[in-house]
């Protein structure tokens, strides 16, 4: 777990919109705290297998992470899809993460696309997923690496892997049974099989399904709602719910305390308890 003294860092009030392209792979769009990370790839689908890519969400991922305004992101990609996770056409020329020498190859996903979802594990920025569209092997798994996920009716989902003779080699196995469950996970993972945005909304990969264009208001909306309360408490609730997944009860309990004494020092927590007693909307400084 971070230590709290670097990493909870309150944030400052929201100033205007800031949009920076991190790289011309991933638009960073900065708006009042609300965070829009943008894969913008759209000759490969979005693909998020080669290292240019990899390197670009990463450097997004650390510029949110260091961003003491952002209190909530959302992650969507540019285009009709979400993303085709790897690159296909690059494996049928026996290239990509690929190599002739298995230990490269071990070595490529190690320094490569594994990287990704421990920077988001890693990260207590909140991130929703806008799944606009199609989302594919590794670009199904991306979605799960994100902390919420809405989609539009055109969306589908697929842990595929399975079709091209691979495994999920970006921690698939990890995050998807954690999202929704061991048994549908391994309906998708065995057969390769995608899903439609309604059948998602029914086993939990996703909270919410919205019409197409309806998308983009309904991640903001969300957001909107994830922004208005104390910073310090949402970077906290995240992090908690991270290391539940995994730690034993006590283990959780112990940290709960931890972090409980922290956000009772806050003057946040101050107004949040003015507020509700004088029957007022809270305004809150991440202090």
């Amino acid at each position: 777990m971070p230590c709290l003294d670097r990493r909870f860092k309150p944030p400052q009030p929201p100033g205007p919109a800031m949009e920076i392209h991190v790289s011309e792979l991933v638009r960073y769009d900065n708006r009042d705290g609300i965070v829009t990370l943008t894969l913008d790839d759209p000759a490969t689908r979005n693909a998020i297998s080669g290292m240019p890519m990899v390197e670009a969400i990463l450097a997004a991922l650390a510029r949110l992470e260091a961003d003491d305004t952002a209190r909530v992101a959302i992650l969507t990609g540019a285009g009709p899809v979400f993303s085709s996770g790897g690159n296909v056409k690059a494996m049928g020329e026996a290239g990509g993460l690929n190599d002739p020498l298995p230990a490269r190859t071990r070595r490529n996903y190690k320094r490569g696309i594994q990287r990704l979802p421990l920077a988001f594990a890693a990260l207590e920025v909140p991130v929703i997923a806008a799944v606009n569209g199609a989302a594919i092997g590794a670009g199904c798994d991306l979605a799960c690496m994100c902390d919420l996920r809405v989609a539009a009716t055109s969306a589908r989902f697929a842990e595929s892997f399975v079709k091209l003779g691979l495994i999920a080699g970006d921690g698939g196995a990890w995050l998807l049974p954690r999202v929704i469950g061991f048994s549908r996970a391994c309906e998708m993972a065995l057969t390769g099989d995608a899903i439609d945005a309604q059948t998602a909304l029914e086993w939990g990969l996703v909270s919410r399904v919205v019409e197409d264009a309806a998308l983009p208001g309904a991640a903001q909306e969300l957001a909107a709602r994830i922004a208005a309360n104390p910073p310090f408490a949402v970077r906290m609730t995240k992090r908690l719910l991270w290391e539940a997944q995994s730690a034993s009860l006590p283990n959780v309990l112990e940290m709960a305390a931890a972090m409980q004494a922290v956000n009772h020092a806050t003057a946040d927590h101050k107004e949040a308890t003015a507020a509700f007693l004088d029957r007022r909307p809270p305004s809150f400084t991440g202090d």
